[in-house]
Formats: structure tokens, sequence, C-alpha cells
């Protein structure tokens, strides 16, 4: 931004100072895993138009985060075998530079301050909807470009990137997706398909329930009767345990049994609602606090703040059941657990209900437009139509593959015309199909996914995609990608941090009876003060106006 004046270096510099303790965390564990990632298309890749390699002696700058498995080989994306197929297809040379992994968020704040932005940027530069707090830029989309941090990137689609804009054009929803209210696209989307939305959920030890004569369990009675006999019976300190990452990761799982959820959700009637304020919140908390009294829920679970302590957990049979991620989770606790005791399994257990027979309420769902992971271009570049024939490639035939597959020969081959991933990856003696494909994939960025690419190497992940599918999740998660106004989404700022701060608060104390329960109205109370009302009709107009795109 050497381009800017002072005064507004100031301004962006001091708002992001501000608003830094609310600031939304781009690239949470749930999505710099591999599996949570895993992008899928709904539309079909288009043949590129524009010519590639791009003849150009330019060098292009991004800041984005690394996968978190490929370090174990590379320092750099440049340096993999990705980086370098990437660059010998666009033609176009790029400079990575990485924050370092559980880092993006402070270093995002201290590059927008600093004035010195890589030509495109990859992080969550949507309005911050869905109950996640704000957007990364303090204002959103529409203040990030208002202050020419980021380009409004339309025309530059329009005339630049044939890929991105056909499959815009073929898909309308996509379309909404990823602009402001006002129509300005702002960022290279991350385009997941329909068959790869749902990747996370609860899970549980098959071959104890078998040993112990149980059923895989459906409500929340079952997980009551089936944890209980994991501790008296096998002897888990642990039953269920989960990562903590500012609150207990269990996503909806078991909350949303009560109908409600620990964020914002859309209620029946379309309307925006905080689930933790919601009446039905108590009895979720009344049961986790039972649970958590019994010893059947980790009591040291707010240690768990890496995935390390939660593979321990599982790997020393201290827990039976976790909520987790597909193939970051399941199809890798798989792979070790059977090293170690060939009877292992984990198999996926339905999202928890009251009733038997019940719909789940709510579940984990993505959209197809991931918007954690999408890559703007800086308002002050002078490679902006190079940046975005750049990134357009990915959303074209051959990008499409290059992203998804890596390179042909090498990392997969076309088996009867479907590109499958080689043994060079599949059976790799040291390393795991997630850690060899983050060599020659991006897991995680803009690009259009394939619905023919999957990590998963048991039944069990497979099956678990169906049974984790079977909520109404779609009628009430709240998109990610709403657009609050300028004025909203600074109202919002200074209101969210207090408000989810005192909520986690609350609830550990709550869970583990440092609070009586009885207090929850008190709670309730306190968090009406603190303008969650606000919030909500904040949240409810954005959405209101994103219906209508």
């Amino acid at each position: 931004m050497s381009n800017n004046s002072k005064s507004k270096s100031l301004t962006i510099a001091v708002s992001v100072v501000v608003a830094a303790s609310s600031l939304l965390i781009a690239c949470s564990k749930e999505n710099t895993s591999v599996k949570d990632t895993t992008t899928k298309p709904t539309t079909t890749p288009v043949t590129t138009v524009s010519k590639y390699p791009i003849s150009t002696k330019e060098t292009l700058t991004s800041w984005e985060q690394m996968d978190t498995n490929l370090p174990a080989f590379f320092p750099n994306l440049a340096e993999s075998p990705f980086g370098m197929q990437l660059e010998k297809e666009t033609g176009v040379k790029v400079k990575y530079t990485h924050p370092a992994d559980g880092q993006s968020k402070d270093q995002f704040n201290l590059l927008i301050a600093s004035n010195k932005l890589p030509d495109v940027i990859e992080y969550n530069w949507s309005g911050g909807g869905g109950g996640n707090g704000n957007a990364a830029y303090p204002g959103g989309p529409e203040k990030a470009i208002a202050d020419k941090v980021i380009l409004q990137l339309n025309d530059l689609i329009d005339k630049n990137a044939p890929n991105l804009k056909k499959l815009l054009q073929q898909d309308k929803e996509l379309d909404k997706m990823i602009k402001t209210d006002s129509g300005k696209y702002y960022a290279f989307p991350m385009i997941r398909a329909d068959n790869g939305l749902v990747f996370r959920g609860p899970m549980i030890r098959k071959d104890w329930l078998d040993e112990l004569n149980l059923q895989v369990p459906t409500t929340i009675d079952e997980w009551y009767t089936v944890l209980k006999a994991f501790k008296e019976k096998k002897g888990a300190s642990a039953p269920f345990t989960a990562l903590y990452s500012n609150e207990l990761n269990i996503q909806d799982a078991f909350i949303g049994a009560f109908k409600t959820a620990n964020r914002f959700y859309i209620d029946d009637q379309g309307k925006v609602k905080y689930g933790p304020v919601d009446p039905q919140f108590k009895d979720a908390l009344t049961l986790l606090r039972k649970w958590y009294a019994e010893g059947l829920l980790d009591k040291d679970f707010a240690l768990n703040t890496d995935s390390k302590s939660l593979d321990n957990k599982l790997m020393s049979d201290s827990a039976g059941a976790t909520v987790g991620l597909l193939s970051g989770g399941m199809g890798r606790w798989m792979d070790t657990g059977k090293k170690k005791n060939p009877k292992f399994q984990l198999v996926a257990a339905p999202y928890p209900t009251l009733k038997k027979g019940e719909r789940a309420f709510i579940g984990q769902r993505d959209f197809k437009y991931n918007p954690n992971v999408s890559k703007a271009v800086a308002g002050d570049t002078k490679n902006a139509e190079l940046a975005v024939k750049w990134l357009d490639y990915a959303y074209g035939e051959k990008g499409s593959l290059l992203f998804n597959f890596g390179i042909e020969g090498e990392s997969y081959k076309m088996d009867n015309g479907v590109p499958t991933f080689s043994e060079k990856i599949t059976k790799n003696e040291k390393f795991n199909l997630q850690q060899m494909v983050s060599q020659y994939t991006k897991p995680n960025g803009p690009f259009l996914g394939d619905s023919r690419k999957s990590f998963n190497t048991f039944k069990e992940q497979d099956e678990a995609i169906k049974i984790w599918g079977e909520t109404d999740a779609v009628k009430h998660v709240m998109p990610l990608f709403i657009t609050p106004t300028i004025d909203e989404s600074k109202e919002v700022a200074k209101l969210n941090t207090a408000i989810t701060s005192y909520k986690e608060e609350m609830f550990m104390k709550f869970v583990m009876g440092k609070e009586p329960i009885e207090k929850f109205d008190e709670y309730v109370k306190r968090i009406n003060e603190m303008g969650i009302d606000k919030v909500t009709k904040i949240y409810q107009d954005a959405l209101d106006r994103y219906n209508k795109r």
C-alpha cells in the first residue's frame, strides 16, 4: 500500500489494532486439516480460455497459510512439486510468505498494519457471518475495498478470469455467495461440491462396542449408557474427549439434540437465533455438566489445545469417542490404531437426538463456498491483471487437475478417464496419504475441487459421510459469507468479542461445576445487557439481504 496516503494508512493500522481482539481466525483447525477441505465440484471445469503458460517476467507475491503436512517435506510452497509445477504450467513465478502455524491471525494483523502488502492474500475476506464473530478485516470486504486494501474484482474477473466467470454464470447460488450485497466480488473462492460438504461428526470405538455387546448410540440416553460402559468396563479415563479451541470443539453434537446450537443458527421460521441464550441451552449444559461430574467427559478437555493431546488419548485407549474430521481424524487414527491393535475400529455415530428415530436438528455441513481460504488481490498491486490470470488457472480443467491430484505420472494416473492417486502416494511406508498429497496438491485454497478426489482409505469413512449427513443442518446452519455493512461490522466487532469471551467463560464454569446451573438466567441476562439482540438483528438483516441478492 505504498501508494496510499499516510493518513489512510494510519487509519487502517489503527482500525486493525483496535479490533484485533475480535478478528476472525481464518484458518481454524477445521480448515487447516486436509480432509476438512476435501474439495469436490458441483460444476464441470471449463476448458481454459486464457493461454498458459503466460509470457511474463514479473514475479507475484502471495501471503498464505501452508498446509500443516507440507513443512515435513518443504519449508515453502514454491519448493514443493506442486509449487514448481504450478509455475511451469502458468508461466508465473510466485514468491510465497507463510505465517507460522497457529499464528495466522496475529501475523495477518501485522501484515495489514505494515502497509507492505503482497500481490495476493489468502485469508477470510468474507463478512464474517455465521456467528464466527467478525470478518478478518474490520468492517468486512466492503470496508477493505473502500480502504483500498483489496481490489473490487468485477471488471478484472470479467476481462481476465474466463474460467471463474463461466462457473459463476452457471451457478447463480455460488455467484450470490462470493460477492457483497452491493454486488462487489472481493476474492477468488475455494469451491466445494455437494459431496464434499460433510466431513466432521461424532465417532466411536466400534471394537469396544462389539466387545461390550452394545450398539452405536443414536440418542443422548444411549450415549450415556455407552460412555458409562467405556469408563467402568474398559477403564477409559476420558470416555468422551474432544479438541478445545477457544471452546469445546464438538460443533453441534449433543447440544443440537436440544434443538439449539453453541453459536448463531437459523430456526425453523428462518430467524437468526443465538443458541447460548436459548432456554433449551440450559438443558444442554446440564447434560454436559452431568457427564463431566461422572467422569464421562474428559476432565482435562480444556488442555486438548492441539491434535497431539487428542491423539494420545485415543491411541492410548484413554478415550473411546470424540467429534472429529473424516480424514485428518478418523482416517489418521484408524491408520495409526490398527498398527498397534488390528481390531482397532472407529465408526461414525449419528448426530444424537433426544428421541429414537428423530432427525437431528443440526450438524456439520459446510457450503460450496469456503471463505476461510479465499484469495484477495491487494489494492496497490502493480500486477492486478497478472494476478487474476494466475488465480483463474485453478478453475480450468488442467488447473483443477493440478490442484486436486497433482502431477500426472507422479502423484496420479488416469484410470479409464478417472484421475486416481498413484501407489507412490497411497502406499508410502513412511508417510500417510494426507502427508504425501500435501506435496503435490493444494488441499486448501481458491480452486475448483473435483468430486473424484477422495482421501478415504477405509470403508468406515465412506459410511461416515452418509451418517453425518442425516441432519437438518442445511436449514439451520448460518452462512459464513453474509456481509454486514461497514457500520454494522463495526457494531458487531465492538460487541461480539466481549459476548463470546463471557459466553465461553461461563460455558466452562457451568460444565465444570464452578458455577451452579441455577445461575443460567443471570448469565442470559448479562449477555442480553451486553447487546446480543443488536448483533442478532445485524445478522438477520444481513441474511435477509443475502437472500435477496
